[in-house]
């Protein structure tokens, strides 16, 4: 995508987004008619000239004033045209923007969770931001200035033509010459401005992660070096911009010589085939009216071109982001989830990264409807992997995920959301109402609804303590919270989507006693009725579970309850006493 021109990208454009050339022919029509009306000033000025001022012993001062209406006329006509052009551009090219920018963030969605992790998030926001923003500078002004400038040039050589073949070739030439430059300039241009772009992308990551990561940067004294690599990430944007400015800078200085040349050539010519008397007063008076409605839209052309580049640069991006396969797609032809438990059954999973070594290694496992299951392993030893294979946030690299006796694959996102709850490590909170972010769990879900759910989980006392219970604001991401209310929103959310397998990825380390408490009886209470898997952090949640699953490099080493594990004195075993040690 990135050796596309501006053209060829603004035709995936309009596929992608069809109200961006909805209305185009009309629109094209009435800006055509405003350049045409224009030439009428300088027609009407010839005749003018020519018939009624040059050569006659009494001037018809009626016949101008005639003659001045019409070209009056065609101004006011010119102008309300080109009006309606400019309307129906403010109306249709920012909601063919918008489906742009819901393509994309739809396509970003249907991407796993290993595209998020493993790629800048300030980067893919500015896919849907910065970089659509380009492209609408591009369509709402130099977009339909290039399109009227076009044909404008067209219509007054057209015209020159019709006055003076000798002097409109001498035009046409230095038309031809100057384009060739151009074409020749725009391939810097381009390259100037893609590599703009991939600097904003930059900057906007620097700044996002320095923002979000304030309370870890200033737990370690790091802001001299955090500043410091913003720092370099703006300058490199700046440096980059300063190299397209300068760029445009001359291209538009460009402009203004061309325009000089060619009314200098015009009138030295005009001045000699006048003085021969093949050319008369009026026709050289028109031809220089015209030399202007020529050059006017050949420095618009030019202008818009820095433009056009910038937004050519900006569609690519974001037509790299519609275009990237989806790694994680819905299921064809989907199969319904049996009513009830869900079983899971892997049946020779195994999950690698693009880079690094497998992950999950052919692992086998059966976990039955209703059973509570606590997964525990060292870190990196594949717990939360599977979890997520389990809850389909990634799909295995091979083998199987089986979920209720449906490969996982083959049931419906809406089914499997439904049935299926993930609570991850980190519950992710909104900038809105506890409320508000509690019914992401079920966005149906009624006040009364989500009232019971606290009930149930026996939370209430630490709504009532909230400062406006829960209508709540959680901040930006969760900020206005602790990380052990976070985690009990994200439990709720859970609870009030009702699911029949649910899965958590267990976050009660780092959080004070009273909390960690309130947690576990809200898990505990969550998993009650339910198949479970929990990641468990904490080995107390292993002893209360049915099973234990123990990972160690990728695979399942011990398979049992909690009291067969200890009396096997292995893995498990040496695990539980180191966390008994750190508890005490």
């Amino acid at each position: 995508m990135s050796d596309t021109s501006v053209v060829q990208a603004l035709r995936r454009g309009f596929q992608i987004a069809p109200t961006l050339r909805k209305g185009l022919i009309v629109t094209l029509l009435l800006a055509g008619t405003g350049t045409a009306m224009s030439l009428v000033v300088p027609i009407t000025l010839q005749k003018i000239v020519d018939t009624q001022l040059v050569g006659v012993d009494r001037i018809d001062t009626s016949a101008v004033l005639r003659s001045g209406l019409i070209a009056v006329g065609a101004i006011m006509l010119a102008s309300l045209a080109r009006w309606g052009s400019l309307m129906r551009i403010a109306r249709f090219v920012p909601a063919g923007l918008a489906e742009l920018r819901n393509e994309a963030f739809a396509h970003l969605h249907q991407l796993s969770a290993l595209h998020t992790e493993t790629n800048r998030r300030g980067a893919m926001v500015a896919r849907v931001t910065s970089d659509v923003a380009a492209l609408e500078q591009f369509m709402e002004w130099a977009g339909i200035g290039m399109l009227i400038g076009t044909t404008q040039l067209i219509l007054a050589m057209a015209t020159m033509l019709f006055y003076d073949v000798r002097l409109a070739l001498i035009v046409i030439a230095g038309v031809v010459v100057y384009g060739i430059l151009l074409l020749w300039f725009q391939r810097l241009l381009k390259k100037a401005h893609s590599a703009y772009r991939a600097t904003v992308s930059d900057s906007m990551s620097a700044v996002s992660e320095s923002i979000t990561g304030l309370p870890i940067i200033r737990a370690h004294g790091a802001e001299p070096e955090t500043l410091d690599r913003v720092d370099k990430a703006l300058g490199r944007q700046f440096d980059a911009g300063f190299r397209t400015a300068r760029f445009g800078a001359f291209l538009f200085s460009s402009a203004e010589i061309f325009a000089g040349l060619i009314t200098a050539a015009v009138i030295g010519f005009g001045v000699v085939f006048g003085a021969r008397g093949q050319l008369t007063t009026g026709t050289l008076l028109a031809f220089l009216f015209l030399v202007n409605l020529l050059t006017e839209p050949v420095q618009m052309i030019v202008e818009a071109s820095d433009s056009a580049q910038a937004a050519g640069a900006g569609l690519r991006k974001v037509l790299a982001v519609i275009d990237e396969p989806v790694d994680l797609p819905d299921a064809a032809k989907p199969q319904p989830l049996p009513t009830g438990y869900l079983a899971v059954e892997a049946v020779d999973t195994t999950f690698q990264y693009p880079t690094g070594p497998p992950i999950i290694q052919n692992l086998n496992l059966n976990i039955a409807p209703g059973e509570r299951v606590a997964v525990v392993g060292q870190t990196g030893s594949g717990k939360t992997t599977f979890a997520k294979l389990v809850a389909r946030l990634v799909d295995p690299t091979g083998g199987v995920i089986i979920v209720g006796g449906v490969d996982v694959r083959s049931v419906a996102f809406a089914d499997l959301r439904t049935r299926v709850s993930y609570v991850p490590q980190q519950g992710f909170l909104f900038n809105a109402s506890l409320l508000e972010n509690i019914r992401y769990g079920r966005s149906k879900a009624t006040d009364t609804e989500v009232h019971q759910a606290i009930t149930d989980l026996n939370l209430g006392d630490w709504v009532d303590g909230l400062p406006d219970g829960l209508s709540t604001v959680a901040g930006v991401r969760g900020q206005n919270l602790s990380a052990g209310e976070r985690q009990l929103v994200a439990l709720t959310r859970a609870w009030v989507a009702n699911p029949d397998l649910l899965i958590l990825d267990e976050a009660t380390s780092a959080v004070d006693p009273a909390l960690e408490l309130k947690l576990r009886d809200a898990i505990e209470r969550l998993a009650q009725g339910r198949t479970s898997i929990t990641v468990a952090h904490r080995l107390s949640t292993a002893e209360a579970a049915d099973r234990v699953l123990v990972f160690d490099g990728g695979h399942i080493v011990e398979d049992g309850t909690h009291a067969q594990l200890i009396g096997l004195r292995g893995v498990y075993a040496a695990l539980h006493a180191d966390w008994a040690m750190a508890t005490r």
